[in-house]
């Protein structure tokens, strides 16, 4: 799904999504993520939403966003509650959803000059 978004000031958003595959500006991604819009984190850990455990976020936590999109791969699930304990914690919102709209939503986010922040799992779609 192609996606469109003024890239003027410069942050990082999604121009593309397709299963296993996402475009952040000029780069293409094949591996788990996390896209914060001045900074990417490439070759996020988590192959797929049943690995994700809570020490997975510290790379996010130490960016103090205001909310945490996790894209979960092409079905959404809800990993358990305490995952998410220290993004609570902090006060930090965070949605789980699917990954084309994890990406739509950060897009939405970003245009609203929301401090937010991508965690996209993608490769192993599998529970």
């Amino acid at each position: 799904m192609k996606m469109s978004l003024d890239n003027a000031s410069g942050v990082n958003v999604v121009n593309s999504y397709e299963p296993g595959r996402v475009q952040i500006r000029d780069q293409v991604f094949t591996t788990s993520m996390i896209v914060l819009p001045k900074l990417l984190l490439p070759d996020w850990e988590p192959r797929q939403a049943a690995s994700l455990r809570a020490v997975h976020f510290q790379p996010i936590l130490q960016r103090r966003p205001e909310i945490v999109i996790v894209g979960t791969g092409e079905t959404q699930v809800f990993p358990d509650a305490g995952v998410f304990a220290a993004l609570m914690d902090l006060g930090i919102g965070f949605e789980v959803m699917h990954n084309s709209a994890a990406c739509r939503t950060y897009n939405i986010l970003l245009a609203e000059d929301r401090r937010a922040a991508l965690a996209l799992i993608l490769a192993d779609d599998a529970p």
